[in-house]
């Protein structure tokens, strides 16, 4: 179980983004995370990762305090993170990213497995160099096939969603859909999209730095899609 008690954070300018937020991510569970733009999406996921650390508050995993544990210590524990835009490592080839994560050699049959669930096609992309001759897209579906093929307890989708095509889509949303069946598996994942949101056990609703909402996917879901039909400049649930 992943808990974030009162987590404040704020820019090196000054600026408050997080202004104590508290939730609880029961393990085996599918948590999606939603709210307008700039509320702090993006830098509850960084936190959970490692990347950034809080002022205040601490994060724990299953009762142990996490929050000075830096990215490496975090990974050793189960938990990986996919980013919004995804980093390039020149020099290294799909096939290697995926089995540096997997940690081990992979068979070709098992690297087309993960890669089709990504909407690629592994005898294309197995050799190619994970660089800038890659589009944005490709890169997001690559990083998003290491996450999964990684022996994580606790995976972290920062907007999965962005970058990838219509098929690819759908065909993450029934990876994710087999992942959350999975009894060893928690999943917390950034997004907008109605999709993700209606497979997700819980929604948490961060707005203004705190947390607006939190609850099933039955009870939240409803009131964000009142919501949306309400006001003409939200964020629009896709």
């Amino acid at each position: 179980m992943l808990e974030l008690e009162n987590i404040k954070w704020s820019t090196p300018d000054g600026d408050e983004i997080l202004k104590g937020v508290s939730f609880v991510v029961p393990d085996n569970r599918l948590v999606a995370i939603t709210g307008p733009n700039g509320g702090g999406k993006t830098t509850i996921a960084k936190l959970i990762a490692g990347i950034e650390k809080p002022e205040s508050g601490r994060i724990l995993l299953d009762g142990e305090d996490i929050t000075d544990a830096n990215v490496t210590e975090r990974a050793l524990k189960g938990i990986s993170y996919a980013f919004q835009q995804p980093v390039r490592f020149k020099g290294l080839t799909v096939r290697d990213l995926i089995e540096l994560s997997a940690g081990g050699r992979l068979s070709e049959d098992r690297l087309c497995g993960v890669l089709s669930k990504v909407g690629l096609c592994a005898r294309e992309y197995i050799d190619r160099e994970v660089s800038g001759a890659l589009s944005g897209g490709e890169i997001k579906r690559i990083e998003i096939a290491t996450v999964l093929e990684r022996p994580s307890r606790l995976a972290v989708f920062d907007e999965p969603e962005a970058g990838i095509d219509l098929w690819s889509f759908s065909s993450l949303i029934s990876v994710f859909e087999e992942l959350r069946k999975k009894q060893d598996k928690t999943l917390v994942i950034i997004s907008h999209q109605e999709r993700i949101l209606s497979v997700a056990d819980e929604i948490v609703v961060i707005s203004g730095g705190k947390v607006k909402e939190h609850g099933s996917r039955d009870k939240v879901l409803p009131s964000l899609l009142e919501e949306e039909e309400r006001c003409d400049v939200c964020p629009k649930i896709r």
